[in-house]
């Protein structure tokens, strides 16, 4: 099973209460979340800045990020501005390597979720380099990012079951 298929499926599991539970048997799915969520919210998306994740696994250093906007600026800094901005609009996804990955997310935060995924760096970025693309897609259906960002963990879940469902 590739990685996106254990996410989708970790995903497709969750109902109500069982969230934060199939979420913390997934820390892939932690990691993308972290990345994902708003900073600057409450209960979990607090817990995630502190490190914590709402108890989800110790990805917060990923969680730093501060949600889909500051993933944008950091690809945008990198120089791959066109590509995140291809997997929000509603064309087709250009690719990412594992390599340009690291570039735009560091070789620290990639470092630190290898070591919790218990795989090699040039392996998680590589089949983050693969899921990813696809669950920014899914998460911004009209072709725009929403204007707030994308919300909480519970409000991403939500948003990855809905596009399970299409």
């Amino acid at each position: 099973m590739n990685i996106l298929q254990g996410i989708l499926g970790a995903v497709s599991a969750m109902q109500g209460g069982q969230q934060q539970q199939a979420a913390t048997s997934n820390p892939m799915l932690n990691a993308v979340l972290g990345m994902l969520a708003n900073s600057g919210g409450s209960g979990a998306n607090q817990s995630a800045q502190s490190g914590g994740m709402g108890g989800m696994g110790g990805m917060g250093a990923l969680g730093a990020l501060g949600g889909l906007g500051a993933l944008v600026s950091a690809f945008q800094g990198a120089g791959l501005g066109k590509v995140v901005e291809s997997w929000i609009s509603t064309g087709q996804n250009l690719p990412i390597n594992g390599d340009q990955l690291q570039q735009v997310l560091g070789h620290d935060k990639i470092a630190d979720m290898a070591q919790q995924l218990g795989m090699s760096q040039q392996d998680t970025a590589g089949q983050l380099s693969q899921a990813l693309p696809q669950i920014i897609d899914m998460l911004t259906p009209n072709g725009q990012a929403p204007q707030g960002g994308l919300g909480d963990i519970g409000s991403i879940i939500g948003m990855l079951q809905k596009g399970l469902s299409r």
